[in-house]
């Protein structure tokens, strides 16, 4: 029995592995990539950009790959949405492709993806990211690993987002979240780590309070960020104040604000 339902539309071109599964009324169009064992629900369109690894679940009405949300886009501008493995997409999640970026725009592995969810071209996701009912996410915004975006978060574009980050719901980003944070608020501020989060993902006692440490200094020392940079530069070091002045030391667009 063939794993492809005979109501669904695919392209002469496009790459589907034997053992991927298409339900009723999907769309893969010409030039797309499915992997092995991926399973597309139900009117789900996977458009021509894509490029898709093993074990990815795409539920009833997502778009993959869908066009950029820019008003300069046009068709010979595209650039390829290249999503990794295990990836789940709810219901009516669209992924934009890539339209300025020469890598395009980049989904990693194990990211789970509630319905209504949204990021815009150029986009890089890390991997075993979580973003919440109708989060939607802005064009060239990077976002790291383990971070968890609540229901109806806004990320303005070009953002940065660090690891083990939590957003709480119908927050706005406006500037950069560097690790560990947690943040809430219509102007998403600092709040305190994400303890559950670290605790969760085995950050040792010792390894929580060096970044508390830390974070006192950057937030709430009431030093500007060069002053606060070399007091941080003085501690022990560590993996975890290292990631810190790294991606702060890299903030384009400014840090947000404590609480």
């Amino acid at each position: 029995m063939s794993n492809i339902h005979p109501s669904a539309i695919i392209g002469d071109t496009a790459r589907i592995d034997p053992s991927a599964r298409i339900g009723p009324f999907c769309i893969v169009e010409d030039g797309a990539e499915i992997g092995p064992g991926c399973v597309l629900d139900s009117h789900v369109r996977v458009l021509s950009p894509v490029r898709m690894g093993a074990n990815n679940r795409i539920c009833h009405g997502a778009a993959i790959g869908a066009e950029p949300q820019d008003l300069g886009y046009t068709p010979d501008k595209a650039r390829p949405l290249v999503i990794g493995e295990g990836n789940h997409f709810k219901e009516n999640v669209v992924i934009s492709s890539g339209v300025k970026e020469a890598h395009g725009s980049v989904i990693g592995n194990h990211n789970y993806f509630m319905n209504g969810a949204h990021t815009g071209h150029d986009c890089v996701i890390g991997g075993h990211n979580i973003l919440g009912p109708n989060a939607a996410v802005g064009g060239h915004v990077e976002i790291a690993d383990r971070t968890f975006l609540s229901g109806l978060v806004a990320v303005h574009q070009f953002c940065r987002i660090g690891s083990y980050v939590m957003v709480g719901g119908v927050s706005g980003v406006r500037q950069d979240i560097p690790p560990y944070c947690m943040a809430n608020g219509q102007y998403a501020r600092f709040v305190g780590l994400n303890i559950v989060g670290l605790r969760r993902n085995g950050f040792s006692q010792a390894q929580r309070s060096a970044i508390k440490r830390a974070y006192r200094l950057l937030f709430r020392a009431g030093l500007k960020r060069e002053a606060a940079l070399e007091q941080l530069r003085a501690l022990p070091d560590s993996p975890e104040l290292d990631h810190i002045l790294q991606f702060v030391g890299n903030a384009k667009r400014g840090l947000i604000a404590a609480e």
